[in-house]
C-alpha cells in the first residue's frame, strides 16, 4: 500500500462524520427558513362536534370545542396558534391560543359555540400555526352537523 492509500484510509473517517454534521447544520438551516404552507380541511369540518382536521402532508391539526373552550392539537409542536372568527362582513376577532401540557396542544375560550351551537350554522374561521420559520395558515368553515 502506497502512502496515498493509507492517508485516504486515515482521513476518510474524519471526512465522513464532518459531513453528516455538514447535512444536518444545512437541513436545520433550511427548516427554520420562512414559508407559508396552507392547511385543507380532511373531510367535512365540524368543531363543536370534535369532528375537523386540517392537514398538509404528515402534518395535521385537530380543532374541537368544548363548553366554550377551543382547543387546537397538532401532531408536531406547535410555537404559536391563533384562531380568527370571521363574520359576515369579514371582520375578524383574534383568540391568540395559549400551551396547554405541551407545544402540541393549544387552547383558549372562544365565542364560537355560541356562533354554530345549533344543527346545519356554519362560520367561516382562520387559522395561523407558527412552527420554527413556517406559518400553517387555512380558511375553512365548521358547520354543526348534529
Amino acid at each position: 500500500m502506497n502512502k496515498h492509500t493509507k492517508v485516504a484510509f486515515m482521513v476518510a473517517p474524519f471526512l465522513a462524520v464532518f459531513g453528516y454534521i455538514g447535512a444536518d447544520f444545512y437541513n436545520e438551516h433550511q427548516a427554520s427558513k420562512s414559508k407559508i404552507v396552507q392547511l385543507i380541511p380532511e373531510g367535512h369540518c365540524d368543531i363543536i362536534n370534535q369532528n375537523c382536521v386540517l392537514k398538509s402532508g404528515d402534518f395535521k391539526i385537530n380543532i374541537s370545542d368544548k363548553a366554550g373552550v377551543t382547543e387546537v392539537n397538532s401532531t408536531f409542536p406547535l410555537d404559536s396558534a391563533t384562531l380568527f372568527l370571521v363574520d359576515a362582513l369579514d371582520e375578524m376577532t383574534a383568540y391568540p391560543l395559549g400551551m396547554q401540557k405541551s407545544p402540541y396542544y393549544w387552547r383558549s375560550n372562544t365565542e364560537l359555540r355560541g356562533l354554530v351551537s345549533n344543527k346545519g350554522e356554519s362560520y367561516k374561521l382562520r387559522l395561523i400555526a407558527k412552527i420554527k420559520g413556517g406559518q400553517y395558515i387555512s380558511e375553512f368553515y365548521t358547520q354543526t352537523t348534529k
